[in-house]
């Protein structure tokens, strides 16, 4: 709510933890709710959001490490099977699109 700049409808705009929007959900007229989250309340984000990020949001999940654990076989196994056409199966057939591959 810091950064906006103008509000000629004097919207009421509050920040709180991500992980209770959804409980909060129904005394908001809008919220916007993590994919885990609103998974994890029950909500399928395809039929009950009003919008999705695309795949080429800048606010895409990637696997990070430490530098020193750049090169680690577990790591570089878990990037590999992250890129796995059994990978992609799996979050297409039990996510329904609500999981989408970044760019």
């Amino acid at each position: 709510a810091r950064d906006v700049v103008e509000n000629p409808k004097h919207l009421a705009f509050f920040e709180l933890e991500a992980a209770t929007l959804p409980r909060i959900l129904p005394d908001v007229d809008v919220a916007l709710i993590n994919t885990n989250y609103a998974l994890e309340a029950g909500l399928n984000p395809v039929k009950d959001a009003l919008f999705i990020e695309g795949s080429d949001s800048p606010y895409a999940n990637i696997v990070v490490t430490a530098a020193d654990r750049k090169d680690d076989p577990a790591i570089n196994k878990l990037v590999d099977a992250l890129h796995t056409e059994k990978v992609r199966q799996y979050i297409l057939e039990h996510y329904k699109g609500a999981i989408v591959q970044a760019l």
